[in-house]
Parts: C-alpha cells; structure tokens; sequence
C-alpha cells in the first residue's frame, strides 16, 4: 500500500456532502462511437498513469480526507453506455437530450468514493461522450488540459493540439506611471476586499430579481441550455472599443442579455434603473495563464505544484439598464471599465488565501457558512479557452466541448469554453426559478448580433 496523499484544502472543501462538486464536460463527437475504441484510447492515455485519477478518497478516524492509490482501475466500472437517453425527452433534437441528461446529473448522481471520483458516460446514439470528474481532482484549466493531451489533431493524428502561447506585453511604462499602478493595484485590493468581507459579514445580498434563488436552491431540479457564439462576431465587437478583449465582450453579453431578459419577465415599474445583479467570476490563479501543457509538466513537476486547483474568484457585477441610447456596446464599454480595475487589483488571490485559510485552520463547518454567504450573489461564471483548431479523440473529429458541473447555491451558473472558432456557454438554471432557460440563451444570441451590427459603424 502506497503512503496517503492528504487532500488539498480546496479539494476538501468540493468533498463535503453539502456542496459535493462535480464537473461535466460534454464531447460531441463527429462519427458513430465504437466503444471498444473509447475503452482502448483511456488504457493507454496519460488520464489513467495520472495518480489523482487512481486514487480513492478515504478519511481517518479523525475525519480527514486522503488519497489512496489503487492497484488497478477497472474500466468497466468507471465508463457506462446509455442506450435510452432519447426516452427523458421526447424532443427530436440531439442538444435537448444531452442537455436533459446532464441537467439530470447535476442534481441526482454523485460519484461514489468507492472507487477513483471519474466516470465517462456514452450516449452512443448522440455521439455524445459526458467526463464526470469530480472538483476535488482538479479545476477546469488542469481537466481540460489534461483532456487534450488525450487527442490529436484532424490535419496531423501524430500531434498534440497546440496550447496557445500568453502574449507577454512590453513595458514601456514610465516610473511615475508604474508606482500608480503600484498604489492603485493596493487600493483596489483593500477596497474589493473589504467588499467581500462585508459580503460574508453582513450577508449583503442583492435585489430579488426574477433570477434570484432562494434557501436550499442548490438541491431544486435543475434546467440546462446553450448559447452558441461564433469568436469571429466577439473579435468584432472587440475591435469596436478600444483596447477591448474577449472577455470584456462576453461579460458585456452577459450583461445585456441579462438586462434583456429581466425587462421581458419584469413589469417595467418594478425594477429600478441600475439595479445590482452580482456575480461570482472563476479566475485562473497559474503563472502561465490558458491551458497548461500537460506532458511537460508531468515531465518537470511533482503533482502538487501545478496540479489541482488553482483559482480564485471576483464579484462581478452587473447593472440592469433599459436604456443605452441605441449603442448596445455601452454594455462592453461598461464591462471593460470594471474588469480592468478587478484585473489590477489581488482580489482573486486574497479570496483563494482566504478560503485555504478557513479549510485548513478553521474547518468545513465554517468554510461551508461562508461559501453560503459569498453565494448570496445572482450567478456564478466561468469561461475555459479551449483549443484554436480542430482535434480528435480516439480518431474521432470533435464537433463541441461544452462544461456545466453540479448544482451550487443560486439559480443561475454559467460556463463558457471556446473550441475551434465558436464559444458555447451552458445555462444551468433552477428550474422553478428560471423556468425558460433557451429564451435566456437566446437573449444572450441576439445581444450579441446586435453588438455586432452596430461594430460595423465603428470601423
């Protein structure tokens, strides 16, 4: 028997019975399934020689969670083909089936600590294979990584994708104007934390809006949709407003989709102008932002220094307006400012201090009671750049990667991956709450095109 790993502060926390995280990654497949294919692909993939993907979770006497290495991974009990996934939706269409399924998942199929916390799901008459890991195992940046170093590119099955470089930016800055950034990145922390403490402390919650959940929203039945993107019309909307990025488009999307959404299902009377509508931002916390490449850091590194999770997060708020004097790109504009000041400021790694803190020294009774009242925001967001080109898996051209995970304590959780020219955002709602979820995804659609209409004036 090989010596017990302890489990990381945070992968304990995603272990408690009340939150229980587990993550969804959804693979649409070009080509009919050959099982056999699928089972003899994970044999010899770098996922099984991974030791966090051998691994059981078992506690002491004193409660304390550890890993423990097996001798041996039976696939057969970690890789289920579904054969009736058609039978939970009468709708024809393959996304309502596997959105139905996953939707399912979320709220009623927890892994069992029996065995390594993985499953892969096949619902063979949707070319559809659905990775169930657990949180605890790592965050979405090091899962998707690892995924990748599973496939192959279309144009040449010899080689792994590519991961996409960082773009280091020259500093041509001059000293005066680096010691502002220096007092202004101090003053942003302090007052952005102080934010969420006062968050945590005083249990500040925002307005009752139609998204807004409620005590125990986290076990209600769960609604799942897809907003699809092309990154051709974001880049336009990006080149639009100066010294824009992606990220400052997706959350102006979100922005005005939400805006929209609320004035369809709100009377106009009874919402204010300006409304705060919060959110919790998911923040890659590695030197090398983006994906990770996975063989050379197995190659270099222990499991503990680059493997896990590594993230924080920001509140994100969004601010419900009607009128934005027919320029939808103030919602961009908006995003932007805010986001360049949260960028500045340390706010997602004090929050990740934090949280470490409390696990590790104050327990998961308290952790879980803070993690209730940093929840007591609107949504949760988080946004994965997958690979730039076209890839395969097992030989078999992949047509879509789509992420969602386990229910958390509010109505709405959003998660954005980018593959191959498009983006597609999962919309998990709270059914009872947001009961039209494809309306809300196709908000998100038309804010978007609008966006984009507009951009064209603008160039």
């Amino acid at each position: 028997m090989e010596e017990e790993e302890p489990v990381t502060p945070v992968g304990r926390f995603f272990v408690q019975e009340e939150i229980n995280q587990v993550i969804n990654c959804v693979i649409g497949l070009k080509n009919p399934i050959n099982i056999e294919s699928i089972k003899a692909e994970i044999k010899n993939s770098i996922m099984i020689q991974h030791p966090r993907f051998q691994s059981v979770l078992v506690r002491n006497k004193n409660g304390r969670e550890y890993w423990e290495r097996t001798q041996n991974v039976n696939l057969n009990n970690h890789i289920f083909l579904i054969q009736d996934a058609d039978d939970i939706c009468t709708n024809d269409d393959d996304d309502e089936i596997v959105n139905k399924y996953v939707a399912d998942l979320t709220v009623s199929s927890p892994l069992g600590i029996d065995k390594p916390l993985w499953e892969l799901h096949i619902l063979k008459d949707q070319n559809v294979l659905v990775w169930r890991i657990h949180h605890a195992l790592g965050d979405g940046v090091s899962l998707m990584s690892l995924i990748l170093a599973m496939c192959r590119k279309v144009d040449d099955p010899d080689q792994l994708p590519a991961i996409p470089k960082p773009v280091i930016k020259n500093n041509n800055r001059s000293r005066r104007e680096n010691i502002w950034e220096l007092v202004m990145r101090i003053w942003l922390s302090f007052v952005y934390t102080m934010e969420l403490f006062l968050r945590c402390l005083c249990c500040k919650r925002d307005g009752k809006t139609k998204i807004s959940g409620g005590s125990g929203v986290e076990f209600w039945p769960r609604k799942l949709a897809t907003a699809k993107f092309k990154l051709d019309d974001m880049k336009a909307v990006k080149n639009a407003v100066p010294n824009a990025t992606i990220n400052d488009v997706l959350f102006g999307v979100i922005s005005a989709g939400l805006s929209r959404y609320l004035d369809y299902h709100q009377p106009s009377n009874s919402m204010q102008e300006g409304l705060r509508i919060t959110g919790l931002g998911m923040v890659n916390l590695r030197k090398q932002p983006g994906l990770q490449d996975m063989l050379e850091l197995v190659k270099s590194k222990s499991v503990s220094s680059w493997w896990g999770n590594k993230f924080g997060f920001i509140l994100l708020p969004v601010y419900h307006h009607r009128n934005v004097d027919n320029d939808p790109l103030q919602y961009v504009k908006r995003a932007k400012d805010m986001l360049d000041k949260k960028k500045l400021s340390l706010e997602a790694h004090i929050a990740y201090a934090i949280g470490n803190f409390v696990m590790s020294f104050l327990g998961p009774k308290v952790a879980m009671w803070l993690n209730n009242r940093v929840c007591n925001t609107s949504f949760t967001i988080s946004n994965v750049v997958g690979p730039q080109e076209e890839i395969m898996f097992g030989g078999n051209p992949i047509t879509s990667f789509r992420v969602t995970s386990t229910s958390l304590s509010h109505a709405l959780t959003m998660h954005i991956v980018s593959y191959a020219g498009k983006a597609e955002m999962q919309i998990l709602v709270a059914k009872d709450v947001i009961p039209d979820p494809q309306f809300l995804a196709k908000s998100f659609e038309d804010a978007l095109l609008e966006m984009k209409d507009v951009s064209k004036d603008c160039i």
